[in-house]
């Protein structure tokens, strides 16, 4: 690159370098959740490992931290400019990494892909037992994890949770968690004194799953996600995993007696394949060309799967071809009934089939619990009995077997310890920008009635993908919305479109 330090030239390339090898690992986890033969598990899980430690030893090789010491005193022009961002954010990388030992990185690998084989079997036989060693496993390797990178704050939760959302402090999160806790269980409240009910029976029939792909298949089509450069499987849990410039892997899971659990789950891992195809290729591999947190990511996700896909406007486009795909199913029924339906609320025991009002109060309950297994006031075996408690507190309802309770999630198997509040920051700033993007495009509604979704995925991609990690996640909010993060949006949001649903 003309005009800076070679130094730069050379940390450039090797971190490229760096992220072909992870995207090797990243296609491997994608098998493994997919294709890959059961048989194959405990190998799978040596190639990981491997895989890991060779990222990790390339991440914290000493030339790093000679090209970054070199950079430091460089003129490296606007500080918002590609330069001086993927210096600063490689810089943030590469002094977590040297704190943590490529052993614990190659352990923590290895454990993890075998204990997500352990959670399939013990979610498949509703069994705690079977997936408590594991998760022991799991939980002491992230404590080491925590202890290692030393968080500022001395909160070792805080040290996972930057994993995922870089400068997030989890007693910051709480803080703009507090008010929207209040306001959707009085909403929840609300709807429930209100009387009235969603007709989800109709969602209960018959939908052929061959023709539920291919419904699937025309909606991420129009949404703008490129099938040249995606495709669409199968998994136990849904996930999108960005392989590298055109390549992105989306999964869903069907249910045949359910039409929401697959379609919305599409349209969610969608939202995220949407984000990764609209990364700047030219970036690949620097700060440049990555998204800028989980946070941000699930915005895009959830902006997609509720905000645009249970709108009234998107069904008065989408339900004349549901009816053709599923005529036996939908043949009595109206489009505003069908909205109304996808759009019920009430108390539910599954994250991932929750409605956008108690949709929050299923991840404020992780967040809680997690804190509390890190430290070790939560013991592993105590889990099942703490996490019961809680949905009987928050949600009113308790689940009757673990596949529905402490097993429904994959997170914790894969080491995502410090993910969860990730789900709801996605919420809030998902609200946030789609007002931002309403202000300046227009009638959105009009637009997705008729078919028209290329004027929002346009804005999302000039105003946040294409960005790549110019801005942390708050200060993203703040340029594209001229606000800091903040639940008003969405407390907005859900109150005009529940009262109107419910006669509020």
């Amino acid at each position: 690159m003309a005009g800076v330090p070679e130094a730069y030239n050379r940390l450039i390339e090797h971190v490229r370098q760096t992220a072909v090898l992870e995207s090797c690992l990243n296609l491997l986890g994608w098998d493994e959740q997919t294709y890959m033969p059961r048989g194959g598990a405990e190998f799978r899980a040596q190639q990981s490992g491997l895989l890991a430690g060779l990222i990790h030893e390339r991440r914290t090789a000493p030339v790093v931290g000679e090209w970054l010491a070199e950079l430091e005193s460089a003129d490296l022009g606007d500080p918002d400019g590609p330069v001086a961002v993927n210096v600063r954010e490689i810089a943030w990388e590469y002094h977590r990494a040297i704190r943590l030992p490529r052993d614990l990185v190659e352990e923590i690998s290895r454990t993890t892909s075998q204990a997500q084989h352990a959670w399939v079997e013990a979610r498949q036989k509703s069994d705690f037992a079977l997936f408590r060693p594991w998760l022991e496993k799991v939980v002491r390797l992230k404590r080491e994890e925590a202890q290692a990178l030393g968080p500022e704050s001395g909160n070792l939760y805080d040290a996972l949770l930057e994993s995922y959302e870089p400068g997030a402090r989890s007693a910051e999160i709480a803080a703009l968690f507090a008010p929207l806790r209040e306001e959707l269980v009085r909403l929840a409240r609300a709807i429930a004194d209100s009387g009235r009910e969603a007709p989800t029976h109709v969602l209960k029939r018959r939908f052929p799953i061959s023709n539920q792909e291919r419904f699937a298949w025309m909606a991420l089509e129009a949404i703008g996600f490129d099938l040249e450069r995606g495709r669409l499987d199968v998994s136990p849990h849904p996930f999108c995993s960005g392989i590298g410039p055109g390549d992105c892997r989306l999964t869903t899971r069907y249910r045949e007696d359910y039409f929401p659990s697959a379609f919305f789950g599409v349209l969610h891992e969608g939202g995220h394949g949407l984000y990764e195809q609209g990364l700047d290729p030219a970036y690949f591999g620097t700060p440049m060309g990555d998204a800028v947190s989980l946070g941000i990511h699930e915005s895009q996700s959830r902006l997609w799967e509720n905000m645009v896909g249970r709108s009234l406007a998107f069904w008065k486009r989408f339900f004349p071809l549901a009816q053709e795909m599923f005529p036996e199913a939908l043949k009595d029924v109206s489009v505003e009934q069908f909205h109304w339906a996808v759009n019920d609320v009430r108390p539910s025991l599954i994250r991932v089939e929750a409605d956008e009002v108690t949709y929050n109060l299923h991840i404020m309950v992780r967040f809680e619990l997690e804190p509390a297994l890190l430290t070790g006031d939560l013991p592993v075996d105590e889990v099942p009995g703490a996490w019961n408690a809680r949905y009987r507190e928050y949600l009113g309802v308790e689940p009757s077997n673990d596949a529905e309770g402490c097993l429904q999630d994959i997170h914790w198997s894969a080491g995502l310890i410090g993910y969860f509040p990730t789900y709801t920051l996605g919420n809030v700033f998902a609200a946030q920008f789609l007002e931002a993007a309403r202000a300046e495009l227009g009638d959105l509604d009009a637009m997705f009635a008729a078919g028209e979704f290329r004027p929002l995925l346009d804005w999302l991609r000039r105003n946040i993908h294409r960005r790549g990690r110019q801005y942390r996640s708050n200060r993203l909010v703040e340029v594209v919305t001229g606000k800091p993060p903040d639940p008003s949006a969405l407390i907005r949001y859900l109150n005009d479109k529940y009262t109107a649903l419910y006669g509020l």
